[in-house]
């Protein structure tokens, strides 16, 4: 009987296989319908002159009369004669203003200065679903509207902040293109540099992520057993040497750590100088929150045995995908800002169908346009990041010694 049987099992690896190749193939389809001719993500939105008085801090009179004038970027006409930029232009107005208003140029370009710090981002958790992904590619877009110059690097194998900028990993990557290839302990590693991407939204770069990076996981614990070691130094060293490198071209880096307390995501606590923990204010979703944070804690003493010291100008709870009418995650989050203070954001980044709108046309919320979800829907989800990303803004600034 069971020789019989096993004729008719088949073999689980190649069923997955199969489905794999399904499944990447339907992918890339989908892709290539949503983004032809090069199958490439672009940003479509256009911001209105109401759009750019805000982000830029200028009166909209100012804008019309440069157009007027002819100076500056030139926006396109809308259906109802209105105007609107690119983002490109955005961009660029910034820069054109600045050099107009030289006592201004501050607050149109705020790059960090000589003597501030790079601020590295780190958003962690190894509980999945408590959207670290959702929450780091909207704080790197918002960064990137304000005028800051961002580094996103994806160390989750997973790579869905990859797929959030347009990337399919198992197709659009090839081999040694993430940030494992920077990290790698062979002769095999790349500088930080090579492996960095320009990406459709002007002032935001990328390291991608794939599976690659679980050879890190993998390569960790043989480095650790031998006795070479090279100008990278220890495993929770590496990434943060990496993007020193190239430190100098960026005032924000983001990390999207993997949903698990491995090798990377200690490299990355690290690296980090500050850390937004998400968490979503469920009992379960908080009881493993604090199996992660004792984890941490654990692992803290035994690597400080090889100095890795976890130090961070600032340390952030963020409750996420919250709704404020369900009584239960109400008591929670009581409990948490009960318990600490001042270390758990103002802000909640409220659950919203214009976010998982978003995430099915593989958009944040600063790309969608009023029609693609509810108007309503997406004017608060976007205040509510908003509130978010502007706090943890303004807890960098303070570490830089400007005003919030």
């Amino acid at each position: 009987m069971p020789q019989a049987a096993s004729k008719n099992v088949r073999d689980t690896a190649s069923k997955i296989d199969a489905y794999t190749a399904k499944l990447s193939a339907e992918l890339r389809d989908m892709r290539e319908a949503v983004y032809p001719p090069e199958a490439r993500k672009t940003f479509a939105k256009t911001f209105s002159t109401m759009d750019l008085a805000r982000l830029l801090a200028v009166p909209e009179s100012t804008l019309r009369q440069l157009t007027i004038e002819g100076k500056g970027p030139m926006p396109e006409r809308a259906e109802n004669n209105r105007r609107t930029y690119t983002v490109e232009q955005v961009k660029e107005l910034r820069s054109f203003l600045a050099s107009l208003r030289p006592d201004e140029a501050e607050q149109l370009l705020p790059y960090r200065r000589k003597g501030e710090k790079l601020q590295v981002i780190a958003t962690v958790n190894f509980k999945g679903g408590s959207s670290k992904t959702t929450t780091s590619i909207h704080l790197a877009h918002f960064l990137g509207l304000q005028g800051y110059r961002v580094l996103c690097i994806d160390l989750d194998p997973q790579a869905s902040m990859t797929a959030l900028f347009g990337l399919q990993p198992e197709f659009d990557l090839g081999e040694n293109e993430t940030a494992y290839a920077a990290i790698r302990y062979d002769n095999e590693r790349r500088s930080f540099a090579d492996v960095i991407r320009s990406t459709y939204f002007p002032g935001v770069d990328l390291v991608p992520g794939n599976l690659e990076l679980m050879d890190f996981e993998f390569d960790t614990p043989t480095y650790l057993g031998s006795k070479s070691r090279d100008d990278l130094g220890l495993f929770f060293e590496r990434l943060s040497r990496a993007i020193a490198s190239v430190g100098d071209n960026y005032d924000f880096v983001i990390l999207d750590t993997p949903p698990s307390l491995g090798y990377s995501t200690l490299a990355a606590l690290y690296a980090a100088t500050a850390l937004i923990v998400t968490v979503h204010p469920a009992m379960l979703d908080v009881a493993s929150c604090n199996q992660f944070l004792i984890m941490i804690s654990d692992l803290s003493d035994v690597l400080a045995q090889f100095g890795a010291r976890f130090e961070h100008d600032f340390f952030r709870f963020l409750l996420t995908r919250v709704n404020p009418n369900d009584g239960p995650q109400k008591y929670m989050a009581g409990v948490m800002r009960r318990l600490f203070g001042d270390d758990v954001l103002v802000a909640e980044a409220l659950e919203s169908t214009a976010i998982a709108g978003a995430a099915v046309a593989k958009k944040t919320l600063y790309e969608l346009e009023a029609g693609e979800v509810g108007r309503e829907a997406l004017k608060r989800a976007v205040e509510s990041a908003d509130r978010v990303n502007f706090e943890i803004l303004g807890l960098a600034r303070r570490v830089w010694g400007r005003s919030t």
